[in-house]
């Protein structure tokens, strides 16, 4: 049975008529600060916080429920003899049920230029104390931390008079989850203030659930999508959907790798990704240019595709997209006119990303294995234009220079093993996610064909043997860019200087597994 219930809330929707029903149901409210005036003044009955404890509110209001009248009211267990008599020898009468949630410490540190001083003192101390006490001692005591179940518990007591014992774990599951997601954010919080690069001792992380998806991978696979809490400014958690159907796992992966590429471009470019691998890059001196030399990169591959553009959609560009099935558009807005071709096709999912170029955001790579969590730093840097070493008897011109670079940039971003194609502003072949670097080579310039006359060959690590240097001269290609490091350097080098191409090393490898 429910006789007295603590509410303390920061979140004060439903409160008032949470109450009231307790009340009609001759349930003692004792409440504390600004949840006990709210509660008055819609004329319910209050008993106040400092007549349970004799004792006064203090320290601007840091002390007001950590006493034993507060404690031992929730931690005694009811069928405990030794308990019952103690509290009885103490004057102290228990407490049934507590309805807290805690501080806005999130609401807080996410405002623009807070200080330290704020976030501190949004941190809640009587409050998680209170409701790891009642979660502790759940089989006796009702505790509530979100709104939503307010209905569920006033439900449960008007058909039978209390709680049932299934209800009663549930709640005390979502005291501990939320408890441990809020002290979780309070350390994040903390080591982004010490500027501390260093890996933790012991890892927590903390997401908040976006949406349930209708299937993983594969239909038969169950999936969820969560988000970070705080600054993911430029990634797709920010991003509005404008049109057509919800994300499903693969679109908000493919899309997420299409980001992280379209991030390396300052100038209009556009990302055509197909599972989470480039398959078109372009730019240029507008984002029209810039899509038609991204499309020209694979006309077969982009169908069915994502496109990520870092520019506005204007009429011309989203005519010639709508010309092609495309899974999702993402931009950081689309004029009018455009919007109107687009949702012409029923199948697309446009998404609107003002902070799509926005790369503050840092953070480590994570990977999951089996039993276990891989974590390294973000790959990103591409190389050092002062640390690159033109190591053959040709020396590149400015314009291969520019275009090695470009194609650098895509090959980071594709699965290793991976070589890259290019001529200036666009992609031409792409191969991918091989066991060996020849074929990967062998993909890209078919799918260049007769274009690859005069490009460059990017490569995301070294060439072990030169049979990708001879690939590359049979096609026609001028200019290879590599990280190099091979024992066996010298021979890719030999073959470039005996078939007129040349080459340079980076000193930076882009494996992407």
């Amino acid at each position: 049975m429910i006789k007295r219930a603590l509410i303390s809330v920061s979140d004060k929707n439903g409160i008032v008529d949470f109450a009231k029903e307790l009340a009609g149901l001759q349930v003692e409210i004792i409440s504390t600060g600004g949840t006990a005036e709210l509660l008055q003044k819609n004329g319910i009955k209050v008993t106040g916080i400092s007549d349970v404890t004799g004792f006064p509110e203090c320290l601007d209001g840091r002390v007001k429920t950590l006493h034993p009248k507060v404690h031992a009211g929730l931690l005694a267990i009811r069928d405990n003899p030794q308990h019952m008599e103690q509290l009885q020898e103490l004057g102290i009468e228990p407490i049934d049920m507590v309805v807290v949630n805690l501080y806005p410490f999130k609401q807080t540190i996410l405002k623009e230029n807070v200080t330290l001083q704020e976030a501190i003192e949004n941190i809640d101390i009587g409050g998680p104390t209170m409701l790891r006490s009642a979660a502790k001692n759940y089989q006796d005591v009702v505790v509530i931390v979100d709104p939503e179940d307010y209905e569920t518990v006033l439900k449960e007591i008007r058909e039978s008079g209390d709680v049932s014992p299934h209800t009663r774990l549930r709640l005390c599951y979502k005291v501990f989850e939320h408890t441990s997601h809020y002290d979780t954010l309070i350390q994040q919080y903390l080591r982004t203030q010490l500027n501390d690069e260093s890996f933790p001792k012991t890892l927590t992380l903390t997401f908040e659930k976006v949406q349930d998806m209708r299937y993983g991978e594969n239909p038969h696979q169950k999936a969820v999508f969560y988000k970070e809490t705080g600054n993911t400014a430029g990634w797709l958690t920010q991003a509005e959907q404008l049109h057509g159907k919800e994300l499903s796992f693969n679109n908000i992966n493919d899309t997420n790798g299409a980001l992280e590429l379209l991030k390396e471009f300052d100038e209009p470019a556009v990302v055509a990704v197909k599972h989470a691998n480039p398959c078109g890059v372009g730019t240029g001196s507008d984002i029209y240019e810039a899509y038609m030399n991204a499309y020209e990169g694979d006309k077969v591959s982009i169908f069915g595709g994502i496109v990520a553009a870092n520019r506005e959609i204007d009429e011309k560009t989203a005519a010639e997209m709508s010309k092609i099935f495309l899974e999702i558009i993402v931009a950081p807005s689309f004029k009018p006119e455009a919007l109107e071709i687009l949702k012409q096709k029923k199948n697309i999912r446009l998404l609107r990303l003002p902070s799509i170029s926005d790369k503050s955001v840092k953070g480590f790579d994570m990977k999951k294995v089996g039993g276990g969590l891989l974590l390294q730093d973000k790959d990103d840097i591409l190389y050092d234009d002062s640390d690159i070493r033109v190591v053959t008897k040709k020396q590149p011109t400015a314009e291969e220079l520019e275009t090695m670079k470009f194609a650098m940039k895509v090959v980071k971003h594709t699965k290793s093993n991976a070589i890259v194609v290019a001529r200036p502003n666009g992609t031409i072949g792409i191969g991918c996610g091989q066991m060996n670097r020849i074929t990967a080579a062998k993909i890209a310039i078919e799918a260049g064909g007769e274009k690859c006359r005069g490009a460059v060959m990017a490569s995301d690590a070294f060439f072990p043997f030169p049979d990708c240097v001879e690939a590359a001269y049979k096609a026609g290609i001028t200019a290879i860019i590599q990280p190099g490091g091979s024992v066996r350097d010298q021979e890719s080098i030999d073959a470039c200087d005996k078939y007129g191409i040349a080459m340079v090393f980076t000193g930076i490898r882009h494996f992407k597994h």
